[in-house]
């Protein structure tokens, strides 16, 4: 009944131009804009995010978008040079970097301009 080679996952924001300024310039993702005037994230592997504009927005409390990468200190130590805070929970076993380590796979979260959480975690 359903194809799966056209599926894709989509996230609303409040702020389509923060939003796209927040994931081309800051997390440095390859982002264009449709006809709709919604954002796409083209992603690396081959797929795309929708992120589309929300009156009245309400951030996901979960996370919403995972980046793996091979270094999470490292991947932290970025985006806090480049003004993300990556230590957004209080309830988590996470250091002063916000990092979780030994709890499952190692771990940070942070939030884009719309609140919604997103992650970085190891490979």
């Amino acid at each position: 009944m359903f194809q799966n080679d056209g599926a894709y996952s989509g996230f609303a924001v409040n702020d389509l131009d923060a939003a796209r300024a927040f994931y081309a310039d800051t997390l440095g993702l390859d982002v264009s804009t449709l006809d709709s005037g919604f954002l796409h994230l083209n992603l690396a592997s081959g797929g795309t995010v929708l992120v589309y504009g929300k009156p009245h927005h309400e951030p996901a409390s979960f996370t919403i978008l995972n980046f793996p990468v091979d270094d999470v200190d490292a991947a932290v130590n970025d985006l806090n040079a480049k003004g993300v805070e990556t230590a957004i929970y209080d309830d988590m076993p996470t250091d002063s970097k916000g990092i979780m380590r030994g709890h499952g796979p190692t771990i940070a979260w942070f939030r884009d301009p719309a609140g919604n959480v997103l992650a970085v975690h190891e490979r």
